[in-house]
């Protein structure tokens, strides 16, 4: 890999990867670090051109993201682990656990899509207007190429069909918001097309872990410990 992804890591026991949404970094799960590393080792990354990792030279998508996954967790000698991924976190977990099966133990799915159209117009539509707004600036200016990027990441990516969905072997929590930005029935269609998954819809938007943490750590918990 052609760069080194920043991290922090908490607690003891069986890992825990957490992989938070576009333009965010690892401080999303302030709520679930602190709670799941009580009992487990809690790993949050920030994601290549996110927080506090750099962009470096490789492409800037989603495939490569799940790449860079791999390295990371050979880089810590982590052959298997649980995935919680929020957002285009949640498009990193599936695409990985698709690419490696083997090595996730669970995987916790919160508000992820296999395509832009899962996401509803009423926010799809502005993200692809200021896309093609900021893109027109990205030659001149290196903030409006980031920002272009990262919406970038909502137009173009990702790209799953659902029948790659068998190929995940892990359990997994597909878990969103009532008034979520996906669409409930782009979560079904995941729900319903992966071959072992459990479906958990709680009170709230998008971000759910943030601001219903309780609730969402329960949730994710009990899935655990299944």
């Amino acid at each position: 890999m052609d760069i080194k992804l920043h991290y922090t890591e908490q607690g003891e026991g069986d890992p825990l990867i957490l992989l938070h949404g576009n333009g965010e970094d690892g401080t999303y799960f302030v709520h679930q670090t602190s709670h799941f590393s009580k009992t487990r080792r809690v790993i949050a990354v920030d994601t290549r051109g996110h927080g506090k990792s750099p962009r470096g030279t490789a492409p800037f998508g989603i495939r490569q993201f799940a790449e860079d996954l791999r390295a990371f967790l050979d880089e810590l000698q982590i052959e298997q682990a649980d995935i919680l991924g929020f957002s285009d976190g949640g498009n990193i977990a599936l695409t990985f656990a698709i690419l490696c099966p083997e090595r996730v133990r669970r995987l916790i799915l919160n508000g992820a899509n296999l395509n832009p159209g899962g996401v509803k117009p009423s926010v799809q539509i502005p993200i692809v207007i200021g896309y093609h707004i900021i893109s027109l600036f990205a030659g001149k200016s290196a903030k409006a190429r980031n920002h272009a990027e990262l919406l970038g990441l909502m137009v173009h990516d990702p790209d799953i069909g659902t029948g790659e969905l068998k190929k995940v072997r892990a359990k997994t929590l597909v878990i969103v918001g009532t008034k979520d930005m996906i669409r409930e029935s782009h979560t079904r269609q995941i729900y319903d097309h992966l071959p072992d998954a459990r479906l958990v819809i709680l009170p709230g938007d998008h971000f759910i872990a943030n601001k219903n943490p309780d609730g969402f750590n329960r949730a994710v918990e009990a899935f655990l410990r299944e």
